[in-house]
């Protein structure tokens, strides 16, 4: 029988909201009381589900309610969920950054974590006085972070920048030295939250790389909260799903990720409460056919159109709306609109429609997930994960006559231009 590295039981986290803190005085001084009487938590049954589309009837929200979880020695487990979902409430409390309202965190070892950006880091402390001052946190020696200065210094890529104060680093710079430091001072347990997307591409290739080698090479154990599936795909052993800071299922990683797309996708179309308090806001997004009805089904040979409409509350120069396509692999292609040429579209306040239309013999038959972005160059105004799913389905067309069978391996299908001739 395995080892556990880390179990949770009855795990919550309680907000109250509109207030600075927790709670009040008050509050504690009742949980308190009903405790000395051996009591239950007064405010155990109180509050909302932490559902962000419903405003609520109550001051306290569950950012986690009752998780019970049970990670191996060694494991790489994911955890997936949309934003708001819990997952980053729940690694603060397993990192011990935040206490829970009640529940139990049982682990064997140390625990290094990777969460937001310059968590950990003293902004006044150089490169090399932070990576000493995280290992004094995880209790090891100078002796021990001496040994594995450098190679923490050369994976971070940050050689020429390491005797200076932590402050003046960029974000990426910040982001490379951290998950250096919680990766190579060799934590018995590795917690790793979304902010590796803030760096670059090929940083993200190493780090995905390191994390296999930890797990598989020298038996630690990871957990890894991302919003791309195809890292969690390919890294994980398991996946944790949570939905409303509650656990809806733990198990094999693409029976639960078809879950999660299948459960937080809506067919077709969706409308969204549009938020004047931003810029831009997503007010809809519908895939189309050819004869302009919104269906969740399409032939293989029909072309699909993705519509998007979208407010604008004030005059703005550059608005870039950005859709990504996925399976249950992970992302297959990204698109965006005008991005080039955004610096000089000038936007007056107003609603616009944005139409991408999607080739017809390009995708397999199978199931898909749109993920919608709206912005501006450099920045992010609204991120909405796998928010609708259609279905390609075979239809009529003779899949032999294309040169393409279902059986074979890809999921786009390019209908290049081929040349043939005898040299």
């Amino acid at each position: 029988m395995r080892d556990y590295a880390l179990t949770t039981k009855k795990l919550s986290k309680q907000y109250r909201l509109g207030l600075i803190g927790t709670g009040s005085l008050g509050d504690d001084l009742k949980r308190a009381w009903a405790k000395i009487r051996g009591k239950e938590d007064p405010f155990k049954l109180i509050g909302d589900s932490n559902d962000r589309t419903s405003k609520g009837n109550s001051n306290y929200v569950w950012a986690l309610k009752d998780i019970n979880l049970e990670v191996f020695k060694g494991e790489v487990l994911g955890i997936i969920g949309k934003n708001g979902a819990g997952k980053s409430t729940l690694l603060k409390i397993l990192s011990r950054i935040t206490s829970p309202s009640y529940g139990e965190v049982s682990y064997e070892g140390r625990i290094g974590s990777l969460l937001e950006v310059g968590t950990g880091f003293h902004p006044e402390l150089t490169g090399r006085e932070n990576i000493f001052l995280n290992g004094a946190i995880l209790g090891m020696s100078k002796r021990e972070v001496s040994e594995k200065l450098n190679e923490i210094i050369e994976f971070a890529g940050i050689q020429k920048y390491i005797n200076t104060p932590v402050k003046r680093y960029s974000s990426g710079m910040i982001v490379r030295l951290g998950f250096a430091v919680a990766a190579h001072l060799e934590p018995e347990i590795l917690i790793v939250d979304e902010v590796l997307a803030v760096g670059d591409i090929e940083f993200q290739k190493k780090c995905l790389g390191k994390m296999k080698d930890i797990s598989r090479g020298d038996g630690r154990t990871i957990l890894f909260v991302s919003h791309n599936l195809g890292a969690i795909s390919t890294l994980c052993d398991r996946v944790a799903y949570l939905k409303d800071g509650e656990l809806v299922c733990v198990g094999e990683t693409q029976k639960v990720i078809s879950q999660y797309l299948e459960s937080e996708s809506s067919r077709g179309e969706m409308y969204f409460d549009v938020d004047k308090s931003k810029i831009a806001s997503i007010a809809s997004i519908r895939t189309l056919n050819n004869q302009n009805c919104c269906v969740c089904d399409f032939d293989v040979s029909e072309g699909i159109d993705i519509e998007v409409e979208y407010e604008v509350q004030e005059d703005v120069r550059g608005i870039v709306l950005a859709l990504i396509l996925e399976n249950d692999a992970g992302p297959l292609f990204y698109t965006f609109n005008n991005e080039a040429e955004a610096p000089i579209f000038n936007h007056q306040a107003g609603r616009y429609r944005s139409c991408y239309k999607v080739p017809k013999l390009l995708l397999k038959p199978g199931k898909y997930y749109l993920t919608l972005n709206l912005g501006m160059p450099g920045e992010l105004l609204e991120g909405l994960s796998n928010i609708i799913s259609f279905d390609v389905l075979e239809g009529s067309v003779d899949p032999t006559n294309l040169g393409w069978r279902r059986d074979r391996p890809g999921t786009i299908i390019h209908q290049g231009v081929w040349k043939n001739g005898r040299i």
